[in-house]
C-alpha cells in the first residue's frame, strides 16, 4: 500500500467494504448491513438521505466530531446503497479517474447537455 493510501486511510475504506460485502450474507437478525439490504434499495437510499441530511446540518452547526460521525454514517450507507444497486465502488473510482482531464465546470456542462439530449 502506498503512503498516500494509508496517509488518506484509504485501507480503512476497503477493509469496510470487505466487512459489507460479508455482513450482507448474514440473517437480516443479525446484521443491520443484511437488514438494509434486506428491505430494498428505496429503503437503502432513504437513509443515505436521511444521513446526507445530518451530514450538511453538522457542517454547518456541528462540531468537527459530529461531522466526523456524520460523515462516517454517510460513507457506510454510501456503500450500502451502491451494494444495493449491485455498483462496486471501483466502478466510481473509475467515474471519477474520467473527470480527472476536465475542470469541474467542464464536466458540470457536459452533464448537462447529456440530460438535455435525453
Amino acid at each position: 500500500m502506498t503512503e498516500r493510501m494509508l496517509a488518506h486511510r484509504l485501507d480503512v475504506l476497503a477493509a469496510l467494504i470487505d466487512r459489507l460485502e460479508e455482513r450482507a450474507k448474514e440473517s437480516p437478525k443479525d446484521s443491520y448491513t443484511a437488514k438494509l439490504l434486506s428491505q430494498g434499495r428505496h429503503k437503502c437510499a432513504k437513509k443515505l438521505g436521511e444521513e446526507g441530511v445530518e451530514l450538511a446540518l453538522a457542517v454547518v452547526d456541528g462540531k468537527k466530531k459530529d461531522v466526523r460521525a456524520e460523515a462516517a454514517d454517510v460513507m457506510y450507507h454510501f456503500i450500502v446503497s451502491l451494494m444495493a444497486r449491485g455498483v462496486a465502488l471501483a466502478e466510481v473510482m473509475e467515474e471519477l479517474e474520467k473527470r480527472f482531464a476536465l475542470s469541474g465546470l467542464e464536466e458540470k456542462a457536459r452533464r448537462a447537455e447529456r440530460a438535455e439530449d435525453d
